[in-house]
């Protein structure tokens, strides 16, 4: 039947994932390199039908209204401070915006009881067998599974191990983005939302921190061609940060000498995910693994659907891999894709590489009905898929 899965990945498909199959009968068991939840990270939303069906069929909608942060309104200003374009709180925040690792955490709570997690701990080989999938992990032991599902984000370890390197399927989009935490007067003129800074190709911005008045969160995002550095020395991160900011006025200057002591910095490329298929034998993917974008994807609601209709399917199919899998892939393909392709707007909206292009962008997001026909074109878009009600679904008989 097909029953005890492997998850790797404890973020967002991962648990979500591992909710699904256990309220559908299935013993999963999620692994996660961390020593615990991670912590951090920027906000993230949720817009339209499709979104909002599906945590409600989990039941985590009164959840997350309660811890909502309100939306993020975002001003960009000049070098002086002056407001050159202000966005209300749902043009980035859709119609539920939530810390990440609030989502992580409270998703983490709803699976733990029909899930085993294992932390501190990765796959570092998959070997298909007759009957199931045999995997070793970095801390020595075997176990054996019947299915393993990569839920391990745009730097998938599962898919590197079962279907190939990361370059063969992550493709640069020309920018890199980083977020840390940093003391709130750093700059104390901050109020709720965020105010950015724009030089040609460069974003610097600050936002208020939606639990500790105390702290705020830094976000710089900049144009550059794919570099060469450790993904695991942040230092090395820091450097290049610095050197693509060097120079610049506004508070620039203040918020990269916070980075000295950011305990948490977050860095990475914009890039995006694209996986021909979407499983291999019994390992498949999900999320960004599979069909993501680092940021202006709508990752995290797409990872959400992806997890409820892989589990609906296995349940479908009576855990028969092969016809589940496909299925899957064949109802998700589509509407993920759609939604990634916004990923590939994100760096040029955020930093556009010329002076031109920054006026351009002011002066059209500054029309009420230019701004209301993008608001509206984000939530058709998370909104392209009809959600399938699956025999025994528990979250259909309450």
């Amino acid at each position: 039947m097909n029953r005890n899965v492997l998850i790797s990945g404890a973020s967002i498909a991962g648990p979500a994932l591992a909710y699904w199959l256990g309220r559908h009968g299935f013993h999963p068991t999620v692994v996660e390199l961390a020593p615990a939840l991670r912590t951090g990270g920027h906000a993230v939303d949720f817009r339209g039908e499709t979104h909002l069906t599906v945590l409600e069929r989990m039941g985590l909608l009164p959840e997350l209204r309660r811890i909502q942060t309100g939306g993020s309104p975002m001003r960009f200003v000049d070098e002086a401070g002056e407001t050159l374009l202000h966005l209300p709180a749902e043009f980035a925040g859709g119609e539920i915006e939530v810390l990440r690792e609030d989502l992580a955490r409270v998703l983490y709570e709803h699976s733990v009881p029909h899930a085993e997690y294992i932390f501190g701990d990765s796959i570092t080989g998959l070997a298909e067998t007759a009957s199931g999938v045999r995997v070793e992990f970095q801390s020595g032991a075997s176990r054996d599974f019947d299915l393993v599902i990569g839920a391990d984000g745009l730097h998938s370890n599962v898919r590197r191990l079962a279907f190939g390197p990361e370059q063969d399927y992550v493709s640069h989009l020309g920018y890199y983005a980083a977020t840390w935490q940093l003391p709130r007067d750093s700059y104390p003129g901050l109020a709720k939302g965020s105010v950015g800074y724009n030089a040609p190709g460069r974003l610097a911005s600050a936002g208020a921190d939606h639990r500790d008045p105390a702290q705020a969160g830094a976000f710089f995002v900049f144009a550059a061609p794919e570099l060469s550095y450790d993904r695991h020395d942040p230092e090395q991160q820091k450097k290049l940060i610095t050197d693509a900011f060097c120079g610049l006025g506004w508070e620039v200057p203040h918020l990269l000498a916070s980075l000295d002591q950011a305990p948490d910095l977050y860095f990475d490329s914009i890039s995006r995910a694209d996986v021909d298929t979407w499983s291999k034998g019994r390992v498949c993917l999900v999320g960004d693994a599979a069909c993501g974008a680092t940021i202006g994807g709508m990752g995290t609601g797409t990872a959400m659907v992806a997890a409820y209709v892989l589990a609906g399917e296995l349940a479908q199919a009576r855990g028969e891999h092969r016809r589940a899998f496909t299925r899957y892939e064949s109802r998700l393909r589509k509407y993920a894709e759609g939604c990634q392709a916004g990923g590939e707007r994100t760096g040029k909206f955020l930093a556009p590489a010329t002076a031109t292009g920054l006026r351009l962008r002011n002066t059209l997001l500054s029309r009420p009905l230019f701004l209301n026909v993008m608001l509206k074109l984000g939530e058709r878009v998370s909104s392209t898929i009809a959600l399938p009600d699956y025999p025994g679904d528990p979250s259909r008989v309450r």
